[in-house]
């Protein structure tokens, strides 16, 4: 063990794998960013019809069985797609490794609804006789799921669960790896968030009662955070997983580092089911600022949350006006605008693709924003086309969730 106080110990992020509806690796998914490449496509679901998502396009039996992929679920094949990705491009010998002191936390906004639609839908065609469920409903419904799969595939035989956090998920299974490693309950975390949503009907049906269901003729400019036309979500799946390492142990085996993971908080609204609350999101986005101990003119991009509904883009950018109103020179960018909202995996993907500014000093745009709404104007927004030419050192990056969960994580470059 590192002989120093929890608290104090540094964690750095030393390998990523991803896949995104415009990229399956890091490299192609930013490229896309900078090209402003959307990955919104049209997609048909039973009882929904026609409508748009973030589709992934990753080779699933890259690092999987077909058999194991047939017993598992696409989460489960999206979360071993990007653990292995993760692994080799950590470069960990990861033969040698101790598994027993590997942990695996994974965010997800919900899991299992997938795989129970599609055996209601198999059984209707049998007069809905039970006898024809499949008896790997259960393994495959079951919360920790896409992390035991990894488990499962990569021999890892130290702690594994998902954090169920809406939206805010994919922060959340950063903040858990952060806080594991800091407490001695393993030596290497891969965390981060996946999402299989588009899989299952109920949540398009959900978003369409609600009116908060993206519609556009054409597909790659529905999603439209910040845009006075904005008219809601596009649903999307993927995957983001980091490697996270103590500082020390990066350092000894000479690992890239990707950058460090600098302060983070959560707090909740307690204020409404879906509405958020501009004052929470703002102390949230505070409280992490004064865990890594920075002050708001130190963020070089703040990575938004804003899904392109009416209310939560606008609630957004008041708490970000309330935290940055005399920091203009903070740029301001949102990731939803190319690959839709990908609900668990939001804020990992949302993280992954600004992380190359600490390297090559450009904030990826928010495209699709024909019409700035004036309440969503914020000076740093990078709009349309990427900027350049910032020495960009801090990212901060919210993800907010439903029932008024608040995640905000701050990474630094080392």
């Amino acid at each position: 063990m590192i002989g120093l106080p929890p608290f104090t110990q540094r964690i750095v992020i030393t390998g990523i794998g991803l896949t995104s509806p415009n990229g399956n690796s890091l490299a192609e998914y930013r490229a896309a960013l900078l090209a402003g490449v959307s990955g919104v496509r049209p997609y048909n679901i039973r009882y929904v019809g026609d409508t748009l998502a973030g589709v992934c396009n990753f080779d699933e039996h890259r690092h999987q069985s077909k058999k194991d992929r047939r017993r598992g679920t696409r989460a489960g094949s999206i979360s071993i797609y990007c653990a292995r990705e993760a692994v080799l491009d950590s470069g960990l010998d990861w033969e040698n490794i101790d598994r027993s002191r590997v942990g695996v936390y994974l965010g997800v906004t919900e899991h299992g609804n997938v795989e129970t639609e599609n055996e209601i839908n198999e059984i209707k065609g049998y007069d809905y006789d039970t006898s024809v469920w499949s008896h790997h409903h259960n393994p495959r419904t079951v919360a920790n799921n896409p992390a035991g799969e990894i488990t499962l595939n990569m021999g890892i035989t130290g702690p594994h669960y998902t954090i169920g956090a809406a939206c805010a998920a994919g922060n959340a299974g950063l903040i858990q790896g952060t806080q594991m490693l800091r407490l001695g309950e393993c030596d290497l975390a891969i965390c981060g968030g996946v999402s299989e949503s588009i899989h299952t009907f109920g949540i398009f049906a959900g978003f369409a009662s609600q009116g908060a269901l993206a519609t556009h003729e054409d597909p790659t400019k529905a999603s439209r955070p910040f845009d006075k036309n904005r008219n809601g979500i596009v649903v999307s799946e993927g995957g983001c997983l980091y490697i996270l390492e103590r500082y020390e142990d990066a350092c000894r085996r000479g690992a890239k580092i990707y950058g460090e993971i600098a302060g983070y908080a959560m707090n909740s609204d307690a204020s409404d089911f879906v509405l958020p609350n501009p004052t929470e999101q703002a102390r949230c986005v505070q409280m992490a600022l004064d865990k890594a101990r920075l002050e708001p003119n130190d963020i070089g991009i703040v990575s938004t949350h804003a899904t392109a509904t009416g209310a939560g883009d606008i609630q957004e950018c008041t708490a970000l006006r309330n935290v940055f109103a005399d920091s203009p020179d903070v740029l301001v960018n949102n990731t939803k605008s190319f690959i839709g909202h990908a609900m668990g995996a939001a804020g990992a993907l949302e993280l992954a693709g600004n992380l190359p500014a600490f390297t090559d000093g450009v904030a990826h745009a928010t495209i699709n924003v024909d019409d700035l709404d004036p309440d969503c104007a914020l000076p740093g927004l990078v709009l349309n086309q990427p900027r350049d030419g910032q020495a960009i050192t801090s990212i901060l990056n919210n993800s907010f969730g439903m029932l008024g969960i608040n995640s905000t994580l701050i990474v630094t470059k080392v």
